[in-house]
This record gives C-alpha cells, structure tokens and sequence, in this order.
C-alpha cells in the first residue's frame, strides 16, 4: 500500500516518545520511516509532562540530550524540544497543529507503535489527529496487530498504513530494570542503546536505584 498524499507536498514525519531512554528500536523505526514514506524532514519528539504515564519520567534535560545523541547521525531527523518547553500536559494534537502551520502545505505523518495505538482511541481529540496526519503503525513481527483495530475506524481507512519492522527484543523500561538492579553497566546495554547513550547513561548514573 503505498502512502497517500498530495503529488510534491513536503512529506514530514512525527514520532514522539519518552525516550527514557531511546534505543536501537527507536532508531530502526526512524530509518524505516525515512525510506518506507520518503519523508524529507523526521520530527522526533520527546514528550513533556505526558499525560498517560503513571511513572515520572527522567529529566527533561536527560532525556533532550539521549534523544540528540540517539539520532545525530541519521539524515532528515530533527530532534524537536517543544512538547519540552511546553507547560502542563503534552497532547499529540497541539504539536501536529503547530507543525501543519509552519508548514502549511505539508502532509503530515504520525508514527506510533503498535501498543499506543491499541489506546488510539483514548487519546485527547483523536478524531482531529486524523483529520491532520496519516498513522503509521510500526508493526513488529510477530505482533499482535490486528485488522478488527482497524475495524474501529469506519470510514478512514485511508489514514492508516503499517511499517513493518523487525523484531527487536529491547525496551526501555527493560533497559531501566537492567540499570537499576545493577545486572548491567552502561557497557552491558550497549547491544540495547547507541552507543552514545550508553556513555551518556553511565556518566549521569541515570536509572541507578537510590
């Protein structure tokens, strides 16, 4: 299924996270991403105060620097601070209508993973995400991402696409379980992170149980 948008409209990407912190998966999606819509420009963006955790995230600043280190090297990404900046709870929403504004002529695509879009339903103003953007749904293999979700959406079927990538056995919260219970040093979760970030999280002493 090819990707649906005006011929020569500006082709720009959104993919958000805690990145708490990002990992080789998140950057194998951004890759995917790039080539599978030939995008020209990447938004990744580092939630703020997000609204759905139950857990506090890492340091904003933390978090910006990991996410920056994370993607330096993969073309067309700008990593965007401003769900950082912003005050009180971060909604997809608001930052879609801000970038659609910059770049008014622009199709915008959101990318989630398959578990946030099981929740899709719940996020604030879903239907207006779908009016602005074009979901990607990375579909890892092996997962459980089924055709009755889509069945949810009646009448905008248009606005889903899939990203089929590999199945890669790393998480975040996998990643801070290792760190905190002290099974593993920033060497030990350089197979998880780039290794960038694995400098970054043993400089800081980040996820250290204290």
């Amino acid at each position: 299924m090819s990707a649906a948008s005006s011929p020569g409209a500006k082709r720009i990407g959104v993919f958000g996270g805690a990145f708490d912190p990002p990992h080789n998966a998140h950057v194998a999606l951004a890759q995917a991403a790039l080539e599978r819509f030939g995008l020209d420009t990447l938004y990744i963006i580092p939630t703020g105060q997000a609204w759905h955790k139950a857990r506090a995230l890492s340091a904003p600043v933390h978090r910006l620097a990991m996410t920056r280190l994370a993607f330096k090297d993969v073309p067309r990404v700008v990593v965007d601070d401003r769900e950082l900046q912003r005050a009180g709870p971060t909604f997809t929403i608001d930052t879609l209508q801000a970038l659609q504004a910059e770049n008014p002529q622009a199709q915008l695509y959101l990318f989630l993973g398959a578990d946030q879009f099981a929740a899709f339903r719940q996020w604030h103003r879903w239907q207006d995400i779908l009016e602005l953007a074009i979901i990607c749904i990375a579909d890892r293999a092996q997962s459980t991402l089924a055709q009755t979700q889509f069945d949810a959406y009646t009448g905008h079927a248009n606005r889903f696409f899939t990203l089929k990538l590999p199945l890669m056995a790393v998480s975040a919260t996998q990643i801070r379980q290792l760190m905190a219970s002290g099974v593993a040093t920033a060497k030990g979760i350089a197979q998880l992170v780039p290794e960038p970030v694995a400098r970054y999280i043993s400089l800081h002493q980040l996820y250290r149980s204290h």
